[in-house]
């Protein structure tokens, strides 16, 4: 290759990874976002899809599918948090698509914790089994975030609630149940007073469930991209 050739190449090169790179930053600035508009107020959450992909793009897709109108706010917990997205009216429960993958360490290293007002997905004691439900936290829960796993193989050293495990297999730590925790893909960005409204509302039984539940239903009309 003559000179003259590796110059137009390279120039070339430049160009492309100068219009990735402007790409880039145009999707980080233009993060999605939807609006929620509730029989309680509408609150709109911006979500992060350079933290947790597949999880936004698997709501974004129940967002599009209209999944969300119609449904309810059905556990509510004050000091905690309030969770919705996967019952109607009359405590039907929706249908919804194969789980999507957990990516809650990888958030969680992107800067993603269950903070106060985040967005992070429900899901069963079974790590991949998020669907379509949401929650959103009320307050900063810690307690919810993955844990993150020492490195080494065996781990020579590994402490979780008070007990001390030595030279722990990788493996076995990464796949344990226990220390996933909850993919947070999202925030509240505007209109938390309303979310603050939804945590204190009066609960109690309702449908199939013995607790939690708003004695008068929060209804969510909409979820809407507006951005």
């Amino acid at each position: 290759m003559n000179f003259k050739t590796f110059g137009v190449l390279a120039r070339t090169t430049l160009a492309a990874t100068a219009l990735i790179s402007a790409a880039s930053l145009t999707w980080a600035q233009t993060a999605p976002q939807v609006k929620f508009a509730t029989s309680a107020g509408d609150f709109v959450v911006e979500l992060y899809p350079d933290k947790a992909p597949k999880t936004v793009a698997n709501f974004l897709q129940y967002v599009n599918d209209k999944h969300y109108d119609g449904t309810i706010f059905h556990r509510v917990i004050n000091n905690f948090m309030v969770q919705g997205g996967g019952f109607d009216a009359n405590f039907q429960q929706k249908p919804t698509r194969a789980p999507v993958e957990h990516e809650g360490r990888q958030a969680m290293e992107k800067g993603l914790r269950n903070t106060t007002g985040t967005l992070a997905m429900a899901r069963t004691s079974d790590p991949q089994s998020a669907t379509a439900q949401f929650f959103i936290n009320v307050k900063a829960n810690g307690f919810l975030d993955p844990v993150a796993i020492p490195p080494g193989d065996p781990v020579p050293r590994f402490e979780f609630q008070g007990q001390v495990y030595t030279e722990t297999p990788r493996a076995d730590l990464l796949n344990s149940p226990r220390l996933f925790g909850y993919t947070v893909f999202g925030k509240v960005i505007s209109g938390m007073d309303v979310v603050e409204k939804i945590k204190v509302t009066p609960t109690g039984p309702g449908g199939p469930f013995g607790s939690d539940v708003p004695k008068t239903p929060i209804l969510i009309n909409s979820a809407t991209l507006v951005k």
